[in-house]
């Protein structure tokens, strides 16, 4: 038999599927994939389910012009970022949005910058496009960017750079002072951002999301991604939403035609709903968050973990390097979930090639009750 695609039939099983199996197996409670366990706002589903009665073919194909509106005032509305809502198209996910812009813009040879640790879909598809990824390593704690080494990285096959934040998984959120040297760069090397900003919603403490596209030079030079899945706790609805100037959105709408053509018209309809919510329900949503990540990140410190700062996202990343266990995080998070009842992620998987190896990844866009129940079962085993 002739082989198939060497890109994907030679990628290993992820390790959400792999960790996700296992906690199934021992009854453990699942803090690995970043999905909620509440079913979303009431009214945003009341109105998928009322929209559901009106139309049910296909919608066009950039997207019902009243979510495409939404997106634009949102995205004007909280973050400044100044669209028309001609220059925005939904698709089905982040992750289709990802895949269009850079089917759309990437050619065999070009080069694309991204910043590790990775979102894990990032690389195979870079690789299928027919790009060249050039990874530039951000390391715990800090997770400082690395001017030096991303500087360097640019060069005259330098087509398009992957930039997300907050940041998946390590939770930063990019100051002002990091965003403006990647902007210099970026126009000095004349190239495109994917800017993957999936959690703009979700920054704590009192800090602020900054998108590139609304520093100075980068209107015509980004595409900014964001998904009601993360913003809405929907993450089984698959609504996306791509905001670029028309010379980089069209091609990336040609790919998007050929991918899933168009997304369910009463989740657009729903979602537009969703997107157009006072205030409150942003803040309300984010402050909810905010008090899990703490009452999770405070349990796992007098439980002997050491817990990295959470700037933003769904995430709290732990150093696990105190319990002297002799094995790696993978083997961590498989004998946590084993024996502690409880199932995490390990950072390396989100690193290409060896990465730091003693550092696990907690989701805590859970319940309470469910949080405090993790923590009982991590301190009855690690006491």
């Amino acid at each position: 038999m002739k082989p198939t695609n060497s890109i994907y039939s030679n990628l290993p099983t992820n390790v959400f599927t792999v960790m996700s199996a296992l906690a199934n197996e021992h009854n453990a409670i699942n803090l690995g994939q970043g999905f909620s366990d509440d079913n979303g706002p009431d009214d945003v589903r009341a109105k998928a389910a009322e929209a559901l009665e009106e139309s049910n073919q296909y919608p066009p194909m950039m997207g019902l012009p009243e979510l495409r509106k939404a997106v634009a005032a949102n995205g004007k509305r909280f973050f400044g970022v100044d669209v028309d809502w001609t220059e925005v198209m939904v698709t089905s996910g982040g992750t289709e949005s990802l895949a269009a812009c850079l089917l759309g813009l990437i050619e065999p040879g070009d080069e694309v910058i991204m910043l590790e640790p990775f979102y894990d879909s990032y690389l195979p598809m870079i690789r299928r496009g027919g790009g060249i990824p050039k990874i530039v390593r951000l390391m715990p704690p800090n997770w400082e960017l690395p001017r030096e080494e991303l500087a360097a990285a640019f060069g005259p096959k330098t087509k398009v750079m992957i930039l997300n934040t907050p940041m998946n998984p390590c939770s930063k959120v990019f100051r002002q002072d990091e965003l403006e040297f990647i902007a210099e760069l970026v126009q000095r090397h004349d190239i495109y951002v994917i800017c993957d900003e999936v959690y703009d919603h979700l920054v704590y403490d009192g800090a602020k999301h900054i998108s590139l596209i609304t520093l100075p030079g980068m209107r015509d030079r980004c595409l900014r991604l964001g998904s009601a899945g993360k913003t809405f706790s929907l993450t089984g609805w698959k609504v996306g939403y791509v905001s670029a100037s028309p010379a980089l959105l069209q091609p990336v709408a040609k790919a998007h035609q050929y991918l899933t053509f168009t997304t369910p018209p009463n989740l657009q309809r729903a979602v537009a709903y969703g997107l157009g919510k006072d205030e409150a329900y942003f803040r309300g949503y984010r402050d909810s968050l905010q008090r899990r990540r703490d009452l999770l990140s405070a349990g796992l410190a007098k439980i002997g973990f050491k817990v990295l700062p959470s700037q933003g996202t769904i995430f709290v990343t732990t150093d696990v390097a105190g319990f002297g266990f002799k094995g790696d995080d993978v083997a961590f998070c498989k004998d946590m979930t084993i024996k502690a009842g409880v199932t995490a992620i390990p950072v390396s998987a989100f690193y290409e090639g060896k990465g730091p190896d003693h550092f696990v990844r907690f989701a805590f866009c859970k319940k309470e009750s469910l949080l405090e129940a993790a923590l009982e079962r991590l301190g009855r085993y690690y006491k």
